[in-house]
Formats: structure tokens, C-alpha cells, sequence
């Protein structure tokens, strides 16, 4: 795994050593950060269910300027740490462990303009996941879900889908936030 474009570019990631962790390749990432393109510059970002923090990191890489991180593997938490110690990047985020509706539950954070969400694909709970991560979404940010390709298309009543790219056996997924009334 390495950082593909940006201040870090080139630079290589430490991966997990264990089983049931499942990063984002760097074919998938590549395809998601040139579809974003500029998009990420200046824009604060959420790196939910963070896992080696690849994402998030790529988005600080490419102009993003805070984002958080948050996993509740206690190994994936350490992982991230490392990998931004590595990219020197640890004045420009923070790593929260914790799942995602109690971590977001105590965030003092007006939103994010961007959230990148990655929860493992076998879980059960996506729908509550992406229900919990939506209402931190700016009113023009874009989350970007990352599920199988054997998984269903996911739905709430808080997004918009706009836009879906299949690579290899992943589907990314766009979302805007509902028009507020």
C-alpha cells in the first residue's frame, strides 16, 4: 500500500498483520481520488471505520486540511497512528477509537465536507452506519461509501445517491446530503 498522489506521495504504508482487516487497494483509491479530484482541497474530512487510515491519509496527502479517524480496533487505532507518523502528518487530524454512532455522538464538530466510509463488508449495521455518519455531512459535502459488490445498494431517507463506480469486486457509492426543507 502506498500513497498515490499529493505531499506524500510514494510513500509506503504499514499494513495490518492480522486477519479481518481489509484495506482499500490502491487501484480503488486511485479511482476514487481522481474522480474527486480537487474536491478534497480544503475540505475536512471523516475517515470512518478507518482501518490503516489510507484514505484519510490520501486526502490530507492531496490538500484536505483536518481529518479524523475512527476505528474500533484498538490494532487498526495503532496502525493509523503509525501510518501518519510515517507521512508526518499528525498536526492535520486526529485518531478516535470507538464506534462510529458513540464517537460521533461526542464530536464537537460543526460537519465534515467530506466522509470516506469503509465499514468491512460482511456488517450487518451499514444501514445504521451511513444513517449515523449523514447527519455530519455538510449541506454540500459528499460521502463516499465503499461496500461489495455481492452487497445490496444501501438507501436512507438523509442522502442522495449520485453516483455509483464499480472497480473490480468493490462498488463506490456517492451520496449528497437530502435537501433540507
Amino acid at each position: 500500500m502506498r500513497i498515490i498522489a499529493g505531499i506524500c506521495k510514494g510513500r509506503r504504508l504499514f499494513s495490518p498483520r492480522w486477519v479481518g482487516l481489509r484495506p482499500t487497494s490502491d487501484r480503488l483509491r486511485e479511482t476514487l481520488f481522481d474522480i474527486l479530484g480537487d474536491q478534497v482541497v480544503g475540505r475536512r474530512v471523516l475517515d470512518a471505520c478507518a482501518g490503516t487510515g489510507a484514505l484519510g491519509i490520501e486526502a490530507l496527502s492531496r490538500g484536505a486540511i483536518h481529518a479524523i479517524f475512527v476505528d474500533r480496533d484498538p490494532r487498526a487505532v495503532d496502525l493509523i497512528r503509525q501510518n501518519i507518523v510515517k507521512c508526518k502528518l499528525s498536526d492535520r487530524c486526529s485518531i478516535i477509537r470507538g464506534t462510529l454512532p458513540r464517537v460521533l455522538g461526542r464530536l464537537r464538530t460543526s460537519g465534515f465536507d467530506l466522509i470516506l466510509l469503509d465499514p468491512p463488508y460482511a456488517a450487518d449495521d451499514t444501514d445504521a452506519i451511513l444513517s449515523a455518519v449523514a447527519d455530519h455531512l455538510e449541506d454540500e459535502g459528499l460521502l463516499v461509501l465503499e461496500r461489495s459488490r455481492k452487497q445490496e445498494q444501501i438507501y436512507t431517507q438523509k442522502l442522495v445517491a449520485v453516483r455509483s463506480v464499480c472497480v473490480g469486486s468493490s462498488v463506490l457509492e456517492f451520496f449528497t446530503p437530502q435537501p433540507r426543507a
